[in-house]
């Protein structure tokens, strides 16, 4: 079995990037990350992020705010952030405390700075084939791992497991794009194994540790783990029960060391392509 590690993705987009960057004049592109209360996994993701999008030469601004601020004082502090000229991208770290509409924030982000896909406008681009609209970054990043491994969609029969905003249906967007054939599966999906073992292509984004194994894959597949869990070791996991694969599938992707990676390297790609589009903007008006 190949494993799909998605350094090769992320070093492939850190050259694309780099000759992005190196075409821009002025300073560069500077990212917003926009993140309320304290919670762990947005720490982890705020710290890999800024250190991902430092290293392929970008800038990176943290705005935090306390956990139990009140939705009026969060939109003012977010309005500033949209507005800001030095601001080329904002990645809003979710979900956002219940007290905070989070459908007003994402439609009151500026869809030409949301690098994340969570602006109805960009959603709604992404669900048309418009390549202006800035799918979620891990979605994409599914699509860079087979791009980089060589894996063609056209034509396969892709199943994707999870129905989210996140990755679920913009990922079956994104596909459908290439010409694969896609089934979405949820939690009320009738024998969900059997459709499972059909696909040529099995994306996992359910957000379950190790729901899939060997049992639910078909002889030669490729498996595409989104899935990034804590099991009752502590143990960070995938969706997917990667040892059992072994044998059965032809590639998969590892948790952690694959799609994950890929994530970051991306969100600095959609930061890059938004400063050019902005410098555009402004050349043409």
């Amino acid at each position: 079995m190949e494993i799909l590690k998605g350094a090769a993705s992320s070093a492939r987009i850190k050259e694309e990037a780099a000759s992005l960057l190196a075409a821009m004049e002025g300073p560069a592109p500077k990212l917003a990350i926009v993140r309320v209360g304290e919670r762990p996994d947005d720490l982890s993701y705020e710290r890999g992020a800024t250190k991902k999008l430092e290293s392929f030469g970008l800038r990176v601004q943290s705005f935090a705010y306390p956990a139990d601020i009140s939705h009026e004082e969060f939109m003012d502090a977010f309005a500033k952030i949209n507005r800001d000229e030095d601001v080329a991208g904002i990645l809003l770290l979710c979900p956002l405390p219940k007290q905070i509409d989070q459908k007003v924030v994402a439609a009151a982000i500026d869809p030409l700075k949301d690098l994340d896909g969570i602006s109805p406008v960009n959603a709604a681009k992404v669900f048309a084939g418009d390549p202006e609209g800035f799918a979620p970054c891990t979605a994409e990043a599914v699509m860079e791992v087979l791009k980089t491994a060589g894996i063609g969609v056209r034509g396969k029969r892709v199943v994707i497991v999870g129905r989210s905003m996140v990755v679920g249906r913009p990922l079956s967007m994104l596909m459908l794009k290439e010409d694969a054939t896609v089934t979405i599966c949820h939690t009320k999906t009738a024998d969900l194994r059997a459709v499972c073992k059909e696909a040529d292509i099995l994306a996992a984004a359910a957000g379950k540790a190790r729901m899939l194994d060997e049992s639910y894959i078909r002889d030669g597949a490729v498996v595409i783990d989104v899935g990034i869990n804590v099991d009752e070791n502590g143990a960070l996991c995938g969706d997917v029960d990667f040892q059992s694969l072994e044998g059965k599938a032809a590639a998969a992707t590892p948790v952690p060391g694959g799609v994950g990676t890929v994530t970051t390297a991306v969100l600095a790609r959609h930061l890059l392509l938004a400063a050019a589009r902005a410098k555009a903007a402004v050349k043409k008006a």
